[in-house]
């Protein structure tokens, strides 16, 4: 068995083997990210939208000044701490690194999920922001892995939408990934201020998408294992979603992948 996985190693090593590969794992991710939503997705939605029009304009609007404030934080910050882009590396190479961080960002996670999970109510709501720096945080390391810089503004809101993607509706990621796709184009067309970013949708299809699981991470004895698992599983869909949205730019120009 050893011997097999060592000759599978070696064949994924061949550059063109290798993107081979990630071609056709971004094609399936492709697939599934332009998929129409389904019945319960798109009542999910509405029901979600519903409950959002009761909530008072006030209470929308910190909320929103919130999540902007504490994100650029990070946003800005990480760049400081966060390694710069790797070049001359083939896809492989990358990747190797890529999936090291998820997995270090997926453990790192899940431990303080399942501390704040078990420490009660108020230590519960501290998860809510270092979970928000783990995740952006990772997608930094995941930049650099793939040799984008970061210092460029653009490249930041491109990260801010893998974020978005993974984390709204499948409603709303669905038009997330058309910008994403024709990025080239849609780069072209960005504000040249970040405080223009749609910070309001941003919030509010995060703050949906993540309510349940955290809100159940709040509550007595289950608090800590909803915790955990919780946000092993939302590190490794960002993980994933950050992966394909990088070789979709990395693999755009290849033969296989038009």
């Amino acid at each position: 068995m050893a011997v097999i996985a060592g000759i599978v190693f070696e064949r994924m090593k061949d550059m063109n083997t290798y993107e081979v590969f990630a071609g056709n794992e971004l094609r399936k991710w492709q697939f599934k990210m332009t998929k129409n939503p389904g019945i319960l997705g798109r009542l999910s939605k509405k029901t979600q939208d519903k409950i959002n029009s009761y909530i008072p304009e006030k209470v929308h609007t910190a909320i929103t000044t919130v999540i902007k404030q504490m994100i650029r934080g990070v946003l800005f910050g990480a760049k400081y701490t966060t390694t710069k882009p790797l070049k001359d590396l083939s896809l492989f190479e990358r990747e190797l690194i890529v999936k090291e961080k998820i997995k270090f960002y997926r453990s790192t996670a899940a431990i303080e999920g399942g501390i704040t999970g078990a420490g009660g109510f108020f230590l519960g709501l501290a998860d809510f922001p270092l979970l928000i720096t783990l995740k952006l945080k990772l997608l930094y390391e995941i930049a650099s892995a793939y040799g984008f810089d970061l210092n460029d503004y653009k490249e930041r809101i491109y990260l801010l939408h893998i974020f978005e993607l993974a984390f709204s509706s499948r409603v709303h990621s669905k038009s997330v990934y058309q910008k994403i796709a024709d990025w080239e184009h849609i780069s072209e067309t960005l504000p040249s201020d970040i405080n223009q970013f749609d910070w309001r949708k941003f919030q509010q299809e995060y703050r949906d998408y993540i309510d349940l699981a955290k809100m159940a991470q709040l509550l007595p004895v289950i608090g800590a294992p909803v915790g955990i698992i919780a946000n092993y599983s939302l590190i490794k869909k960002l993980g994933t979603t950050a992966m394909n949205a990088y070789r979709m730019r990395l693999l755009k120009s290849h033969e296989y992948n038009n």
